[in-house]
């Protein structure tokens, strides 16, 4: 795209201030999306080494006004990566930033670059002893500035918790070029206002992270799986109180999986090696991580035997081998992309309340139905209440024949959401798909308290405009 003369101009002052090869065309891969629903724009793409080629970047960008784009890995699913309107933005990849900077075994912290990639980072805590819990299906894609700035859940939020809860400190850059240097590895700092949970979910809106300080945890001693069928939601949820009775917090993940995501699977992926030859209507994917002592084995075979005296189980398997527990983990994390295969009306990342949540999927079909014939694929992160709820049309027939009635899906699913004290995003964030909603959904008071940091830490509006708030 040929760039006006005012943007011709940043570039060449952007250029006099950063090493050669910084500054690049943007490629097709930096303004894409990985559900293809918005095709993004840029007049520039940079690629900066360090923390000083980020602020000569912003410093720049924000004296010409021109919009940045913050760009991790590239697999946000809300559209916070890609700008499809407004004057051509600087997309700010963080990729050539990929440093493991130090790792610290007997303080459980690590210190990384934004760029780097999350397999990169669990690969060296795992040499170091330790354990870097954040998990998520993008792991070897996925960057730890975009994890940061959206606050990654996945699946061991249960017991580790959410990005958040897993940085200690922060290097970032200002909208004005400014440098933070708040790289802590404390865990008690009493000292005024955290910036570092203000820019942690901010989706690149109030700074670019560039380097951060992660907790690590022990590595487990002995880790054990199971897939156990379920008879309903609540029997899921009782299982989990269940298994909690036993080992604590020693359960790291428990997925809840409908039969309908398993259907999805035999249709879009028939290879995948499935344990039942008729997919039950529910069932629950249990991780353990456990300490010296115990063996998984047996605890997980007390807990299935519990379960089936409570009538909180009717069938069950628990991995011989780490070969076996990867094939249980092979079928959660190919939901996705039977999904994608499938191709969904209009898909819902979603928490409510734990003890809302089978109310949740007995409620939702219902309302649904007075749109249209569906069929439902729930599945998620049960134990800390975060489902994916996508609706899709019924065998045969073609997804393009509701697209009248989308928008209708995506507000009853979240209207029913509100009503039960839910949040419309539980870990993918805002972006731009979801600033209409969060308009809707959101406290007020909250929002505006929102809009007034942004115009305090940017008031020339220049990072990542459109996403998280509404513009104009």
């Amino acid at each position: 795209m040929t760039l006006n003369s005012a943007d011709a101009l940043f570039a060449d002052r952007l250029a006099q201030r950063l090493p050669p090869d910084t500054l690049r065309a943007p490629e097709p891969r930096y303004l894409a999306e990985p559900r293809d629903r918005v095709q993004g724009q840029a007049g520039i793409l940079a690629l900066p080494r360090s923390a000083q080629d980020v602020s000569a970047i912003l410093d720049e960008a924000s004296r010409a006004r021109v919009p940045v784009v913050p760009y991790g890995g590239g697999t946000g699913l809300v559209g916070g990566q890609v700008m499809h309107d407004g004057p051509l933005p600087l997309v700010l990849s963080l990729e050539r930033m990929a440093a493991i900077r130090a790792v610290y075994p007997e303080e459980n912290v690590l210190v990384a670059e934004a760029g780097a990639i999350l397999a990169d980072v669990q690969a060296a805590a795992r040499e170091a002893g330790r354990l870097y819990p954040l998990s998520l299906a993008s792991e070897g894609s996925c960057r730890i500035g975009g994890t940061l700035g959206s606050n990654a859940g996945g699946v061991n939020v249960l017991r580790y918790g959410t990005a958040r809860e897993l940085c200690l400190g922060l290097e970032a850059v200002l909208p004005d070029g400014r440098i933070w240097n708040g790289l802590t590895r404390l865990r008690k700092d009493n000292t005024g206002y955290d910036l570092r949970d203000l820019l942690i979910g901010s989706e690149g809106t109030l700074g670019v992270i560039t380097a951060a300080a992660l907790k690590l945890a022990p590595l487990p001693a002995a880790m054990g799986t199971a897939l156990i069928v379920v008879p309903s939601p609540e029997a899921a949820l009782a299982l989990l109180a269940l298994a909690r009775a036993i080992v604590g917090e020693a359960v790291s993940a428990f997925e809840l999986i409908s039969g309908m995501g398993l259907h999805f699977l035999a249709e879009t992926l028939p290879d995948l090696r499935q344990p039942w030859p008729a997919p039950p209507e529910w069932c629950v994917l249990v991780d353990l991580g456990l300490p010296r002592g115990l063996d998984p084995a047996e605890v997980l075979q007390d807990l299935f035997g519990e379960a089936l005296e409570q009538g909180l189980a009717s069938d069950g398997l628990i991995a011989q081998s780490q070969a076996q527990a990867m094939d249980f983990w092979n079928l959660r994390e190919h939901i996705p992309e039977a999904n994608r295969r499938i191709g969904s009306v209009s898909s819902h990342d979603i928490s409510l309340p734990l003890g809302a949540v089978p109310d949740f999927i007995a409620a939702a079909p219902q309302a649904l139905a007075r749109l249209g014939a569906f069929r439902i694929n729930c599945f998620g992160h049960l134990g800390d209440g975060n489902l994916h709820y996508n609706v899709f049309p019924a065998q045969g027939v073609a997804r393009g024949v509701h697209d009248g009635v989308r928008d209708e899906v995506r507000r009853l699913v979240y209207d029913l959401v509100h009503r039960m004290g839910g949040s419309i995003s539980a870990e993918h964030g805002i972006g731009r798909d979801k600033v209409n909603d969060l308009e809707r959904y959101g406290d007020p008071v909250k929002l505006a308290a929102m809009r007034s940091i942004k115009a305090a830490l940017d008031p020339q509006g220049i990072l990542n405009p459109g996403a998280v708030l509404a513009t104009g």
